[in-house]
Parts: structure tokens; C-alpha cells; sequence
């Protein structure tokens, strides 16, 4: 094999959510308290405003809310909204570190543990962003991340959520050619070349390395060996581990098309994800939300809108559409 060339395709980042132009805290904030007061709730006020303001304008707002009316914004938002609808209008309030560390400690609350919402939140942050998310952990009175991790998960899939949870991948080395393939060997060799597989030789290299780098893995297995890395999982693991490794790379070989497929499973079939939903919608509006709609049309030739509307009702949908637009 010829030596492995070292660029790798940047993806476009395109939200749908970005600053609003001309936005003035004390009009909204005074619509916000309108919409609010008296008997009922203006729900569509409150969808125009907070779904078209920026997560760093809604926390300025926030503050002004309180300043002007000594009233908790979240709170009012609480008292009036319930459901789906307010699961996303208060995602939306919550500072992006707050949000995911919220939705990882739901995810492990109760009887029974949502491993798939761990997973998606984990594998799709950076060590800045996972740093944030343990502070913001403890600073919620969640606890420590990574000693609910370890009550709530076992085996080879609670070491691998407490590998991402860490947050130390090698995000300063640049993508280089010769390790990839010393990296797609080792994986090739801990995995298909033998009976059995060697998981900590994957996660060595999967949580390890950085995501250009790991890029560059992926094309160095499949030209080596001719199949993919996903298949050899598919192939050498079970249960969630295996979905564990799969979201790894899917997230990381293509962040735009993993949410395509998330969304379209969370609406396939019978019954509607209605939490994935809201944490996409949420977690990717202001990254690259236009980017995932263009490709769900693309790739199932309809637009998300339209499953969005047989799907979800009401001022959910509104919000969700709001979100899309």
C-alpha cells in the first residue's frame, strides 16, 4: 500500500439559530412577561422569541429578566410549559455545557439506564467541551460524572464511558499518514486478525487519538484490508459496546450524516424518540443543524419538516420547526 495522503474532508458548519440581528433584551424580555401573565400562555411569543435568539443572547436575557421583574425566567418558563414543548424551551435556556450535563444525569436517573443518550452526548465533545460538562456536572449538584458512570454501567462499555468522560484525546497532533496505518494494523491485528477481540487495543486508539487523525485511520483500514472499520465491529462485538465503538466513528468519519441517521430512527416505526429529538434539536441548532437538513433530504428524498410534522404535534412542532427554519 502506497502512502496514505494526510488531508481529510472538513465538513461545513451551517446552523440554523444565530445571533439575532437588532436584538433588544428589554423588548423581549417585556413580550417574554406578557406572554406569561394573566390567564393562558402566549406560547407562539414565546417560540418567536426564543427560538430565533442565540444561546449566548438567551442567557444575556435571562439575567435582564431577573434584573427587571426580580422573577427567575426558567422558573416562569416551568411554571407555564409542560411536556415535550417545555423540555425544549428550557434546553434552550441552559448554558450548552449545563444541557448536556443535565441530559447525561437524566440519562442515568431512575431505574434503568439510557445508554444511547450517553453515547451520543460522550462521543461528540471535544476536551474543552467534556471539561466543561464535569464542571458544570458537579456545579448542578448532579455529583461526580465518572462515579455515576461506574455505578450505572459495567464491563468494557462503563470503561469506555469513562475513557470519553476524561476528555484527554490528542487533539495537538497533526493528522499523520505512517501512524494511521500503524493505527489501522494494530486495530486490524487486536480485532479480525485473531479469535477474539482485544477491546482495549480500541480504545486505546478510538478514545486516544484525535478526530482528523482517526479520519485518516478509517481510510487506512478499509484500503488495507478492503472492508471497513464499522463492519469488523459489527462483526467482532455485541450489545452496547459495540453501539458504543459504531458511534465513535460514525460521529467522527461524518458528524452531519450520524445525526441524519439518529433523527430517522428516532421517527421510524412505531412510536416517536421524542427525547433524542429535543436533544439534537437543541444541541445543533446553533452548529450545524442546516447542514443535517439538507442532507435527511438528500438522503431519504423528503424534507425533515414534513416527518417532523407527522411525527410530533402541537407547540412541540412549533418549536421544532421554529428551530429548523
Amino acid at each position: 500500500m502506497g502512502r496514505l495522503n494526510s488531508s481529510f474532508i472538513l465538513h461545513t458548519i451551517q446552523p440554523t439559530v444565530v445571533k439575532f440581528p437588532g436584538f433588544d433584551k428589554d423588548s423581549d424580555a417585556q413580550a417574554l412577561r406578557k406572554a406569561m401573565s394573566g390567564l393562558g400562555t402566549d406560547e407562539k411569543q414565546i417560540i418567536e422569541i426564543l427560538c430565533n435568539r442565540s444561546n449566548a443572547q438567551r442567557q444575556v436575557l435571562k439575567a435582564h429578566y431577573k434584573a427587571t421583574y426580580g422573577r427567575d425566567l426558567v422558573r416562569n418558563l416551568k411554571s407555564e410549559l409542560s411536556g415535550d414543548f417545555e423540555d425544549v424551551i428550557i434546553g434552550l435556556m441552559d448554558e450548552p455545557a449545563k444541557y448536556d450535563a443535565r441530559c447525561l444525569k437524566k440519562a442515568m436517573r431512575g431505574a434503568g439506564t439510557d445508554e444511547a443518550a450517553l453515547l451520543e452526548i460522550l462521543c461528540a465533545r471535544n476536551n474543552a467541551e467534556i471539561a466543561e460538562i464535569r464542571k458544570a456536572y458537579q456545579d448542578g449538584g448532579y455529583g461526580d460524572l465518572e462515579k455515576d458512570l461506574k455505578s450505572d454501567t459495567s464491563g468494557d462499555l462503563e470503561r469506555l464511558l469513562v475513557g470519553l468522560s476524561v476528555g484527554a484525546r490528542d487533539e495537538h497532533a497533526h493528522p499523520d499518514g505512517n501512524q494511521a496505518m500503524a493505527d489501522a494494523k494494530a486495530l486490524y491485528e487486536a480485532g479480525a486478525a485473531q479469535w477474539g477481540t482485544d477491546e482495549s487495543e480500541f480504545q486505546r486508539i478510538l478514545v486516544g487519538r484525535s478526530f482528523g487523525h482517526l479520519r485518516l485511520v478509517f481510510r487506512a483500514y478499509e484500503e488495507a484490508t478492503g472492508t471497513s472499520l464499522k463492519s469488523v465491529i459489527k462483526s467482532e462485538m455485541s450489545g452496547d459496546l459495540k453501539r458504543g465503538y459504531l458511534n465513535i466513528i460514525k460521529f467522527i468519519d461524518d458528524p452531519v450524516k450520524y445525526y441524519v441517521h439518529k433523527l430517522h430512527k428516532a421517527m421510524k416505526g412505531a412510536g416517536t424518540d421524542e427525547s433524542c429529538l429535543v436533544r439534537i434539536f437543541v444541541m445543533r441548532c446553533e452548529v450545524d443543524l442546516a447542514d443535517i437538513r439538507h442532507a435527511y433530504q438528500a438522503k431519504y428524498g423528503r424534507e425533515l419538516k414534513d416527518d417532523l410534522e407527522k411525527e410530533v404535534s402541537g407547540d412541540f412542532k412549533n418549536a421544532l420547526l421554529a428551530l429548523l427554519h
